[in-house]
């Protein structure tokens, strides 16, 4: 099915999607609060949502739309065959991020930005669990 924008617009609105949301930010405070102390989208491979260097961790919460979420993923009925690409190459990129983190000897957690909206006090203690769980074992 053709696309029902030009590709100028289509250009547009792909520019127009911010590098962070509120959610990461609600994470953010939410680990600040708890005592965490680190770095958001930094300028490493594949920039991280949450790093803290010294523990090497590396955390990425990943939207079910642009990360091809098994449970809320979904496909757009127009212009199948770009965001059939377009959402391949970001799930095949989360792969060779996580791979390399790994290879390198970082701890990585994925969060699906679902697991937020279920329960967000539950998951933030997950997350503090996991970064606990790296300054401990380093």
């Amino acid at each position: 099915m053709p696309d029902k924008i030009t590709k100028e617009q289509r250009s547009k609105n792909m520019q127009a999607i911010k590098s962070q949301s509120n959610l990461e930010n609600n994470v953010s405070k939410a680990l600040w609060k708890k005592g965490f102390r680190f770095r958001k989208n930094t300028k490493m491979f594949g920039k991280p949502d949450i790093s803290i260097k010294k523990y090497k961790v590396v955390i990425f919460i990943d939207s079910c739309f642009w990360h091809c979420c098994p449970v809320h993923g979904n496909m757009p009925k127009s212009n199948q065959d770009y965001w059939k690409n377009k959402l391949g190459r970001n799930k095949s990129r989360d792969k060779e991020v996580t791979s390399f983190y790994i290879e390198n000897g970082w701890k990585v957690l994925r969060i699906w930005e679902h697991e937020f909206k279920q329960d967000f006090e539950k998951t933030i203690e997950m997350i503090a669990d996991f970064i606990r769980s790296a300054k401990n074992s380093k």
